[in-house]
């Protein structure tokens, strides 16, 4: 039986050093450096600890965001309540 949280699940099907198979390479999304996507690899999908806290810090200023409807805060909500309930 295959327990959810082995870490041996995590590697490609297939690219297990028994099975022959070169694992999968994927760019690392901060320096676009090839890296073989394995178990072996902690800081994956990043090649290193560096690339990981740079993105980690684009996320915390905000350099990263995903993108959507710009967000209301509680003035905004309460205008629009408002004027919905008016039937403007």
């Amino acid at each position: 039986m295959t327990r959810r949280n082995d870490p041996s699940n995590d590697a490609a099907p297939g690219s297990g050093p028994a099975s022959g198979k070169k694992p999968l390479t994927v760019p690392c999304p901060q320096c676009q450096k090839p890296i073989a996507w394995t178990t072996e690899n902690l800081y994956r999908p990043f090649c290193s600890k560096r690339c990981k806290l740079l993105d980690l810090g684009a996320w915390a200023d905000g350099s990263h965001r995903i993108a959507g409807e710009p967000h209301m805060d509680e003035t905004e909500l309460d205008e629009l309540i408002d004027r919905l309930e008016r039937g403007e």
